[in-house]
């Protein structure tokens, strides 16, 4: 039996719609989260909701962090709200800042983590998911219509 391909994406983006955003601080995180596919729905593992607020944080005082202290900054952050302290590994915080550098919300400098630029969330968003990646992936997928749309042509009677 051969090899089955992997069709691995090039870019990927989940995109949900939610009601206007009416709640606070760390809710309000969250719901950006779930918005931008970094959470899924009914999801209890949203420490990634925490390592953003912690770096949104951060950046008000202009602070750049190391894993190890938005690690430590998650655990006090979870106690203070009394969460469960799940996904608080140091490697799981590691992946989860991973994930939000790849969607270019935050950078590294030396090994220190902050919010992109010192931006505001909603440049980055408009440069870096919808000028960026969002068009990216529209335009893609629309070269897929058009093929799909000439390879399936109705045929004349």
């Amino acid at each position: 039996m051969g090899k089955i391909s992997r069709d691995t994406p090039l870019a990927e983006i989940t995109l949900r719609r939610y009601e206007k955003p009416t709640v606070g601080d760390r809710e309000l995180v969250r719901k950006f989260c779930l918005s931008i596919g970094l959470l899924q729905p009914g999801d209890s593992r949203d420490v990634v909701v925490d390592v953003f607020y912690i770096l949104l944080k951060a950046r008000q005082g202009r602070e750049e962090l190391h894993s190890e202290e938005v690690k430590n900054n998650v655990m006090d952050l979870r106690k203070s709200l009394g969460l469960p302290m799940l996904g608080i590994a140091s490697s799981n915080i590691r992946r989860q800042l991973k994930r939000l550098k790849d969607l270019h919300l935050i950078e590294t400098n030396a090994n220190l983590y902050r919010i992109a630029e010192w931006n505001n969330i909603s440049e980055i968003f408009e440069e870096k998911i919808h000028n960026f990646l969002l068009k990216s992936v529209l335009s893609r997928v629309r070269d897929y219509v058009k093929r799909i749309d000439e390879e399936f042509k109705v045929k004349e009677k």
